[in-house]
């Protein structure tokens, strides 16, 4: 079983919140929540405020796309959105390199740089929202409004 604590993953984002002047709101968990499910459920809020971290190949180039843990992202659609090329998902060692965090943990924020990203407008619908914090056991809370404004994510309807 391969370790899913990454301090310093999860150090990175804190450090990446305090520096956007957001509240640093990380919670470490006992338990990995690897997924939107098993982080609804040790929250105990609905799935769909879970916010997603995912990561694209967008011709070479990472896209990130912060989705509800309620939606399957169409990548078609959001290609079409971007008027530009191929978006398919990232394999593992891509989203390692370019956010220094594991899948499965990545957070919004706090990669060696800054990666273009878009927000699920679904997720505006709750007042409080949570996203990975940088490793399988820790996850932040924030609201959709700060969420935009400390990514500089392009709102888009991604589903």
């Amino acid at each position: 079983m391969e370790h899913t604590m990454h301090p310093d993953a999860v150090m990175n984002v804190r450090r990446a919140l305090e520096a956007a002047g957001a509240e640093d709101t990380v919670a470490v968990f006992d338990t990995a929540v690897p997924t939107a499910a098993a982080a609804a459920a040790e929250l105990g809020c609905d799935v769909a405020a879970i916010t997603n971290s995912l990561v694209y190949d967008l011709d070479g180039a990472p896209l990130l796309i912060l989705a509800s843990g309620a939606a399957k992202v169409d990548v078609r659609k959001v290609a079409l959105s971007l008027g530009s090329g191929k978006i398919r998902r990232a394999d593992p060692d891509f989203v390692l390199l370019h956010t220094g965090q594991r899948v499965g943990g990545v957070a919004p924020l706090g990669h060696p740089s800054k990666i273009r990203t878009l927000l699920d407008e679904s997720l505006a619908a709750h007042p409080i929202l949570w996203a990975g914090a940088g490793d399988h056991n820790s996850m932040f809370s924030i609201t959709y409004k700060e969420l935009r404004r400390i990514t500089n994510a392009e709102e888009l309807q991604v589903r």
